[in-house]
């Protein structure tokens, strides 16, 4: 699955170059001509990356603040398209991860998307959720356990469904095994949410740092089958 980006402006020059430096990195582009319209589409799609056209934009730079404020794309890597009334540092006080200065050309944006690509891998790796189901045994003080079924598995958690009532409170670890030979993990967790209908998030808490990477790596195969498989 390509990585995939937004960009918020009406300049046919920085549309184009931009199509050209993104097209080179297989990194699909949706573009969107207003800061409302471009809101509208943040609060209910995620995104690798945003460029927000900030100095040309009527409500461009307040865009950031919206961002920062919300849930669905806080943490996406964030690009600044100046052009002489912003300064570089107030764009990175709003939460630009990166600057472009206009009038920007193929060669500076490929610099800037250069840099950014790794980050924007890493993000997209962080809040991958790969569906699946697998039995984890939930451990409650020193006694009580309880068996559960993911439904779906991440870097930070897991989403799970369970039969009869998840205890309110005292979750110290818990124990799973990933398929194909990912070995098994055993961890602190916490519980992040329950929403009645017998579903429940858990949240990693301090998992060791080898069992961290088999967790990466195992999570890094699923992200380049679903590539390769939508090729």
């Amino acid at each position: 699955m390509p990585l995939e980006s937004l960009l918020v402006s009406r300049d046919p020059q920085v549309v184009g170059i931009l199509r050209q430096t993104l097209e080179k990195f297989s990194i699909d582009l949706e573009v969107c001509e207003g800061a409302s319209s471009g809101k509208e589409i943040l609060s209910s799609e995620k995104f690798d990356a945003i460029v927000v056209d900030c100095d040309d934009l009527q409500g461009g730079l307040e865009m950031f603040e919206t961002l920062r404020n919300g849930q669905t794309n806080r943490t996406t890597i964030k690009f600044a398209i100046l052009n002489g009334v912003t300064t570089t540092q107030k764009a990175f006080d709003l939460g630009a991860n990166f600057v472009m200065q206009k009038p920007i050309s193929v060669l500076n944006s490929m610099r800037c998307f250069t840099a950014a690509f790794g980050l924007m891998e890493r993000e997209r790796r962080r809040y991958f959720r790969m569906p699946i189901e697998l039995s984890v045994l939930l451990v409650f003080g020193e006694k009580q356990e309880m068996k559960v079924t993911t439904s779906n598995l991440s870097e930070g958690g897991m989403a799970i469904t369970y039969r009869g009532k998840l205890p309110p409170s005292g979750l110290t670890r818990i124990v799973f095994t990933l398929p194909e030979g990912g070995g098994m993990t055993e961890c602190k967790a916490s519980v992040a949410w329950v929403d009645g209908s017998s579903r429940a998030g858990l949240r990693f808490v301090d998992m060791p740092e080898a069992q961290k990477q088999k967790l990466d790596t195992w999570l890094e195969d699923q992200i380049k089958r679903q590539e390769i498989q939508s090729r």
